[in-house]
């Protein structure tokens, strides 16, 4: 039998992207699916920068099943920074990419079963940056360092892992020539790439797995990139 049949799991950010992929996947070998979403998905609308929101869907999620196994943190905070991300910009980015993974695990803490497991989506992005970004920058590397603070906290009852995704194409384009070159594999990342590290670090599989951090980004980040390499070069203002 599928060790997946059946199992409850929750996906933030599930109605598109990333999080609707992994959502699907696990759709497709039996598990019930529990979205949280501001966009319309079957399951769930709400806002994880309201606590109100979170306390409602938990008990929503806990009075239909009764526990959870997975959870799968991966709605995506909001993308801004230096110079036109405001306080309350940058504050609602942690709320939603920090706070609310944090939250959702302390109220589901006493209803997950057996063999459960916590996957929070950080980002390549939590090792390197771009100008602009800093709200999303310090969100995806605050998840990277919850996990392992949860992963201690939780010893022995839950396993809690985060994946790091690179470039990841969303919108089904066909990237060519430079855009694929700076990849080691030679390609843009695809949701599915995402999708299956997830559903392995939440298998038996990877049952010696917790506190750890897994980049998904093709060697992105490994590979160097100088002016003039695999067709790339320096543009200056």
């Amino acid at each position: 039998m599928n060790e997946f049949s059946g199992k409850v799991v929750v996906v933030t950010g599930g109605a598109q992207g990333i999080g609707r992929c992994i959502a699907e996947q696990f759709h497709t070998v039996g598990a019930k699916v529990c979205i949280f979403d501001r966009q319309d998905n079957p399951y769930f609308v709400g806002d994880l920068a309201r606590k109100e929101d979170l306390q409602k869907f938990c008990t929503q999620v806990i009075a239909e099943y009764g526990h959870i196994d997975y959870l799968i943190n991966n709605a995506a905070p909001l993308f801004k920074g230096l110079p036109d991300c405001t306080w309350e910009e940058f504050n609602n980015a942690l709320q939603v990419g920090i706070a609310a993974p944090y939250m959702l695990t302390r109220l589901f803490a006493e209803h997950f079963a057996k063999g459960a497991a916590v996957v929070n989506i950080s980002s390549s992005r939590d090792r390197m940056s771009m100008p602009g970004t800093e709200c999303y920058t310090a969100a995806k590397g605050g998840i990277a360092a919850l996990t392992h603070a949860l992963s201690v906290s939780l010893a022995g009852k839950v396993r809690v892992n985060s994946v790091s995704p690179g470039w990841i194409d969303t919108q089904n384009h066909c990237y060519t020539g430079a855009d694929a070159a700076q990849h080691p594999v030679g390609r843009v990342g695809k949701p599915e790439d995402i999708a299956h590290m997830v559903l392995f670090l939440c298998s038996s599989k990877a049952a010696f797995i917790t506190g750890e951090n897994v980049c998904i980004d093709g060697g992105m980040t490994r590979q160097m990139i100088y002016h003039g390499d695999h067709g790339w070069q320096l543009l200056t203002p």
